[in-house]
């Protein structure tokens, strides 16, 4: 299982660290979680400087695709010779965002007439974009989802695995990384937020 964690300048460093964390726990599965941008380095938002792992062409033949957020993605998704990289298929893909890359997809028409999450400061942005949007955490459709707020990543991520290996593997994964003292209860919350869009 290939993923594509899509991750621009200026990235929040939970989105994207978070998610390919998480996700990367599936390893022994086969599955590779990467963090993927436009250029060859990209610094997030507090000037962590890290080295792409994959071009962000590879997010079209990905399995999976996750938007992260950043400070720049307004400008993002006014630049066409980045959008324009992307050629995403829901139909084939799983496809989704944390906070601000729901814009992302909002511009690059995955969203339709599908409500989304975000963050509050991205919010107005989203909704001059033509979506509704949710005061949750998380809401899926289908292959797209949408996460609001940096500490939602985790779900995002969970309703990769549940979706793709099951509701026994994201309980694992998600067990692996929860607080102690608080995993059955962590468990329990992160499958009840995502387990009415399996």
């Amino acid at each position: 299982m290939r993923i594509a964690v899509l991750t621009f300048e200026g990235f929040n460093e939970l989105d994207s660290f978070v998610a390919s964390g998480l996700l990367n726990r599936m390893r022994g599965e086969g599955w590779k979680a990467e963090i993927t941008a436009p250029s060859e380095w990209v610094t997030s938002m507090n000037g962590v400087r890290v080295q792409a792992q994959q071009p962000l062409e590879a997010a079209n033949t990905a399995d999976v695709v996750l938007f992260g957020s950043g400070i720049q993605t307004r400008e993002i998704a006014k630049d066409r010779s980045i959008l324009d990289r992307l050629r995403l298929d829901p139909q084939r893909q799983l496809i989704g965002s944390q906070c601000s890359g729901a814009l992302l997809m909002a511009r690059l028409g995955l969203l339709g007439n599908l409500p989304a999450c975000t963050d509050l400061t991205t919010k107005p942005w989203v909704i001059e974009a033509g979506v509704q949007v949710l005061d949750q955490p998380f809401f899926a459709n289908g292959n797209l989802a949408t996460a609001g707020g940096c500490l939602s990543a985790p779900y995002l991520a969970a309703w990769v695995i549940a979706k793709l290996a099951g509701e026994d593997a994201c309980a694992t994964a998600l067990h692996y990384v929860a607080p102690v003292g608080e995993k059955e209860a962590y468990m329990e919350r992160a499958l009840g937020v995502i387990r009415p869009y399996l």
